[in-house]
């Protein structure tokens, strides 16, 4: 019975060796399925990579690369100028209301409306030799005068219409 047993004592210990072997070779074996697959992936891929390489003309495809990049280039040119127009015109408008403004600034220092005023000027030209006094009149009024401006010689009618369009001024 101990011969036995040490027989059934070995025996075991060879069914697990032999367990162990049986899984390695079914590793292995998997390993090599794994590795026959990718062959045959590899294979394919080359396949497809001929078939591509074949039906790409690289003379044609350079060609079309060139004037893509020559087309590409002729529209940044024109979008640049398109660009400096459109600066070009916006600081035009900048310029032209910045100019207004300083001029309507001045005039606002120096007390005259254009665009309110402008209106009711007459459309009547005046005399030179009239225009003289009447404008001494209305300044000498203005500056201090007080009561009205003695009429200018040759022009009653005319002084009294600018005297009563100026104290309507006044009044606004």
């Amino acid at each position: 019975m101990a011969k036995d047993l040490v027989r059934i004592r070995q025996n075991v210990q060879k069914f697990y060796e032999m367990r162990a072997e049986l899984q390695a070779v079914s590793l292995r074996l998997v390993t090599l399925k794994s590795t026959a697959t990718m062959s045959d992936a590899m294979k394919g891929a080359a396949k497809a990579m001929m078939s591509m390489n074949k039906q790409i003309n690289l003379p044609a495809m350079q060609k079309i690369m060139f004037e893509f990049e020559k087309q590409s280039e002729v529209m940044e040119m024109k979008q640049e100028m398109m660009t400096d127009t459109m600066e070009g015109m916006n600081s035009a408008e900048n310029e032209d209301a910045e100019t207004e403004e300083v001029v309507n600034k001045v005039l606002d220092e120096i007390g005259i409306d254009l665009e309110g005023r402008l209106a009711d000027a007459p459309e009547a030209g005046v005399p030179v030799a009239a225009e003289v006094p009447v404008r001494t009149a209305v300044a000498a009024d203005v500056s201090g005068g007080g009561g009205g401006a003695a009429p200018a010689a040759g022009g009653g009618s005319l002084d009294g219409d600018l005297q009563a369009r100026l104290d309507a001024l006044k009044r606004q």
